[in-house]
């Protein structure tokens, strides 16, 4: 009787465990069809091989990643891929000895993901740190050089060689990734994450190739930091050019929120952070301004109907870019006043008090431009955003 009672108690232990794990992403990037000039360099990805270094946010001890053909026309054959703990966070192709692990795709090497498509590797034990750099390396069979699935704004560099081999010391180098879209790791009761969907503020430009140090970097470690939040994941789903509405590059914001957001795993924290090409771009910035704001009230409801809450952040100043005409400006302010005065969101982080210039207001402190484009902040610029957000917000 005792011993019957105790593979009971145990069995309920293991069933328990089991129940209590869960999926949280700690990495992931957005995909979107790359352009031509951000393909891979000769000879292409087809029957070859690429590295590609990402830095995680939170850390863990059972992982998966997930690729993308989302974009293909075609079906993507992988022959095999590894992952290690990088010695770098993209300035080189090494990998710290005795890391190196085979991922598998329903018990095998290999994996053909068809057109439209994404898939997850198996679940494997591998130990990850927090804010580890990771080195995702693919050897491809036969797929379609110039139709891919990627995201091009990856501000970290990647290493192709000819083949499936193992030797990057002579590889070519590329700023983008291809393929790889997430790492989710198995979280504690506690493990929870934050998806920002941004446009190329949020993706990084004006930020240091190799660095990691986009806005979003710095908050995340300033969470991980912080004792309360320390086990809040980053995943930062910003494109380079995108837009809410219409237009720019990747698909928009609106029609890739419930993809890019909503389907991340462990998501508890929503940051929008988008429109400034919209109404840098736009005809009519009334009208434009009032389509954001009904977007945005989409997502709030998408998201609010999940438990998830939502984060209001302000569109930075552009005096100086092309962007800037009145009318544009005049947009931007509406929604600034909507997104601060509406109640619409569960919080407010107000980007553009962080960064614009007190004496005027219209433009970001020079301190903090990026090639003097008047758009873009710098690393500088991306530190202070990142630091000066509430962490209380994600408690």
């Amino acid at each position: 009787m005792k011993k019957s009672l105790f593979i009971v108690a145990f069995s309920f232990a293991l069933s328990f465990t089991a129940f209590a794990q869960k999926w949280v992403g700690t990495w992931t990037t957005a995909m979107q069809l790359v352009e031509p000039h951000n393909l891979a360099p000769e000879p292409g990805l087809s029957g070859n091989s690429i590295r590609e270094i990402v830095q995680v946010s939170v850390g863990g001890d059972k992982i998966r990643v997930k690729f993308s053909n989302e974009h293909g026309k075609s079906p993507l054959n992988i022959k095999a891929v590894e992952i290690a703990v990088a010695t770098s966070s993209g300035s080189s192709a090494d990998i710290k000895v005795g890391t190196m692990k085979s991922l598998k795709f329903k018990g095998k090497a290999g994996v053909t993901i068809e057109a439209g498509k994404m898939v997850a590797s198996d679940a494997i034990d591998f130990k990850l740190r927090n804010r580890e750099n990771v080195a995702i390396t693919i050897h491809y069979g036969e797929c379609d050089n110039k139709i891919v699935t990627g995201h091009p704004g990856s501000r970290t560099t990647s290493y192709l060689v000819e083949g499936n081999g193992s030797d990057f010391s002579k590889a070519k180098k590329t700023n983008h990734w291809y393929t790889i879209c997430g790492i989710d790791v198995v979280g504690n009761k506690n493990t929870r994450a934050v998806a920002i969907l941004g446009n190329s503020i949020t993706d990084g430009r004006g930020s240091t190739t190799n660095m990691q140090d986009r806005w979003p970097d710095n908050l995340s470690r300033a969470l991980l930091d912080n004792a309360k939040t320390k086990d809040v994941a980053m995943l930062n789903l910003g494109i380079g050019g995108n837009c809410v509405l219409r237009g720019g590059l990747g698909p928009t914001g609106a029609s890739r929120f419930t993809r890019d957001i909503m389907q991340q795993e462990g998501v508890k924290y929503v940051i929008i952070f988008e429109g400034i090409n919209d109404l840098g771009s736009c005809r009519n910035g009334e009208q434009t301004a009032n389509a954001l704001i009904e977007a945005y009230k989409k997502m709030i409801v998408e998201a609010h109907a999940k438990g998830i809450k939502v984060y209001g952040g302000t569109i930075t100043p552009f005096k100086g870019n092309k962007y800037h005409t009145p009318d544009h400006e005049a947009a931007r302010t509406k929604v600034n006043t909507w997104i601060r005065t509406s109640g619409a969101f569960d919080a407010v982080i107000d980007f553009d008090k962080m960064i614009r210039d007190s004496a005027n207001p219209e433009a970001l402190q020079s301190k903090y431009l990026y090639e003097n484009d008047w758009l873009h902040p710098n690393a500088e610029g991306y530190k202070t955003m990142g630091s000066s957000i509430d962490l209380k917000l994600f408690q």
